[in-house]
């Protein structure tokens, strides 16, 4: 990594812990959460993986069958890691494991959509190629 991608990286885990240290004042001084801080805590926190893995904040910048497959294969367990998290926070947010208590429907919808987004869209890659 060079010097510039070095800096980059530190300046840019500063910022989400920046942020971070923003939302836990916000929540326990303030008593409030404020999404707009979560969400931009998440995109720094996107940056700076992307910086420290790559070198790159888009990314790798040279593909070659090595970095395809590890993206290929973190993408496939990325994919199933987001369905179970989205599981888990719709049964935590709603305080119970009973599907028909279950009030926030668009939560639910979303975490339907995480089971049927991976086989819907190998069904039209599939399709393009065989």
């Amino acid at each position: 990594m060079g010097k510039t991608n070095k800096w980059l990286s530190i300046l840019s885990l500063m910022l989400t812990l920046g942020a971070f240290g923003y939302f836990l004042f916000q929540w326990l001084v303030l008593k409030r959460i404020d999404a707009s801080v979560i969400f931009v805590m998440f995109i720094f926190l996107s940056f700076s993986l992307n910086l420290i893995n790559w070198g790159h904040q888009d990314g790798p910048t040279d593909k070659d069958e090595l970095v395809e497959h590890v993206q290929a294969q973190s993408a496939k367990i990325g994919y199933y890691v987001l369905a179970v998290l989205s599981v888990l926070i719709l049964f935590i947010s709603e305080k119970t494991g009973d599907l028909n208590e279950i009030t926030n429907i668009p939560l639910l919808l979303v975490v339907g959509l995480t089971f049927v987004t991976a086989p819907i869209v190998e069904f039209f890659y599939k399709k393009k190629f065989m």
